[in-house]
């Protein structure tokens, strides 16, 4: 039978004429499988460029939108009664030259700010989404989470893990001892960038994102522990964390069982996104 799920919620409002509401999804209906919202800018403006951790469909339905790619050398117009499509890990950046544009995005899974990277720093924008979303996920990601991913990701800096790599050694976070003799891992990588900037803004040089296999550990001896987020050192993690699943792996990394190093692109102290992924 059908039934009455939740009532729109404004996310959005940058002063400015941009406002968006959602009708489905994490704020607004307690959704983390898809989220749907209608956006409407009443004057001329831009958003920051974004990564997306989720398919999206834009479907335009008043006035027109500029989608740039490319770091900028591209540019796709899409126009009303145009659906445009943004896949999984693309970075792009919206432009609305005009007044008077409205469109419905809906995202495969639910919108969530640690899904979309917001090249915007620490803005109003960022902050009110982060507070907005900092209640637990929704149960339907729960399933998906216990089910042991086998792909994982570890952030570093490049230093210490060419280090390791000129003397065919396994890689140790510096915290490791101090950690419990574990290496965090994630299975979601956009977490990354959210967890390097709570944790690591203050370590100046280049770092990198390694992936690797839980099996590729497995063969090595090494296993895999999945449990809730845990401090790094003496910094606690951040407080809306409560609801990750964070693959522990329980020694270092061998150079053997990375697949793929990214490098991770920072703005100053800020880590933006991964390059690649």
């Amino acid at each position: 039978m059908p039934e009455i799920v939740g009532s729109s919620q404004r996310v959005v409002d940058d002063g400015h004429g941009l406002t968006i509401d959602e009708y489905a999804g994490n704020a607004s209906t307690s959704e983390d499988r898809i989220s749907i919202a209608h956006v409407n800018i009443a004057a001329p403006t831009s958003e920051p460029w974004l990564t997306l951790h989720y398919d999206e469909w834009m479907c335009v339905l008043k006035g027109r939108m500029l989608l740039l790619s490319d770091d900028g050398r591209k540019t796709l117009e899409v126009r009303a009664g145009q659906t445009v499509f943004i896949a999984k890990g693309e970075r792009f950046k919206p432009e609305f030259p005009d007044g008077g544009t409205e469109y419905v995005p809906v995202c495969l899974p639910a919108f969530r700010p640690d899904r979309c990277i917001r090249e915007d720093g620490d803005s109003e924008v960022s902050k009110k989404l982060k507070a907005i979303h900092a209640k637990p996920a929704a149960p339907a990601t729960a399933p998906a989470e216990a089910a042991k991913p086998e792909v994982l990701y570890h952030m570093c800096e490049k230093s210490r893990w060419e280090e390791a790599v000129a003397a065919n050694e396994a890689y140790y976070p510096p915290t490791y001892e101090a950690d419990g003799y574990y290496t965090h891992a994630t299975a979601v990588p956009a977490r990354l960038i959210v967890t390097a900037n709570h944790f690591y803004t203050g370590v100046a040089g280049d770092w990198i994102c390694l992936r690797l296999s839980r099996s590729a550990l497995r063969r090595s001896g090494i296993f895999v522990r999945d449990e809730q987020a845990l401090p790094v050192g003496d910094q606690a993690v951040g407080d809306d964390w409560g609801d990750w699943v964070c693959p522990h792996i329980i020694g270092g990394i061998p150079p053997s069982v990375v697949d793929e190093v990214f490098p991770i692109v920072r703005a100053d102290k800020e880590f933006v996104r991964i390059e690649g992924l």
